[in-house]
């Protein structure tokens, strides 16, 4: 499945799931009957990589999660939508989740006028997100003055001042990976 970790590339025909759809080795061509575990398993690894989540930091986030009120599976989406690299990446400052977290990591943004470092900050209804004012003449942002991009419905960016806004908390439906959450739940509650 397309996860479009590699930004542009994957819309273009250069994309390695367009040139080869099969999983790749001399047995790649093989078909299997999957089990219920590695159908779980496929689907956590999915949300993993598409996010650029470790084990560890997905663990401590499903926990989170699991001791939220709501639905375990959505609260667990939300979690991983309201991360900086995630926020950076969903409002088009980065062309890809892995460029949206190296900008964070060189302080390029700020949250509520502070510069902040680390991609797994966790964003809150209200936060102002901006481009440090000595950044903003470089030439990856001078590109973003203008442009209308297509935003998710709980996100607000204004391209003239570089800055956007949490509207809200993001929802199940804002959430455009096809991703089956109940599934990563069973994997974890056995």
């Amino acid at each position: 499945m397309k996860l479009f970790l590699k930004g542009e590339r994957c819309i273009s025909p250069k994309c390695a799931m367009e040139r080869r759809p099969q999983v790749p080795g001399q047995h790649g061509l093989m078909r299997r009957k999957e089990k219920e575990h590695g159908i779980q398993l496929r689907e956590k690894q999915k949300v993993k990589r598409a996010y650029g989540v470790l084990e560890k930091q997905f663990r401590l986030m499903y926990e989170e999660a699991s001791r939220m009120k709501g639905i375990t599976g959505e609260n667990l989406l939300s979690l991983l939508e309201r991360r900086l690299d995630n926020v950076i990446y969903r409002m088009g400052i980065g062309s890809s989740r892995k460029e949206a977290r190296q900008i964070v990591s060189h302080r390029h943004i700020t949250v509520n006028g502070k510069p902040v470092n680390i991609a797994s900050y966790k964003v809150k209804k209200g936060d102002a997100i901006g481009i440090k004012e000595n950044k903003r003449g470089l030439e990856m942002f001078k590109s973003l003055k203008g442009q209308k991009m297509v935003m998710p419905k709980w996100l607000d960016f204004n391209g003239e001042k570089l800055i956007g806004t949490i509207k809200e908390l993001p929802q199940r439906d804002d959430i455009d990976l096809n991703i089956q959450e109940a599934l990563i739940v069973e994997l974890y509650s056995k």
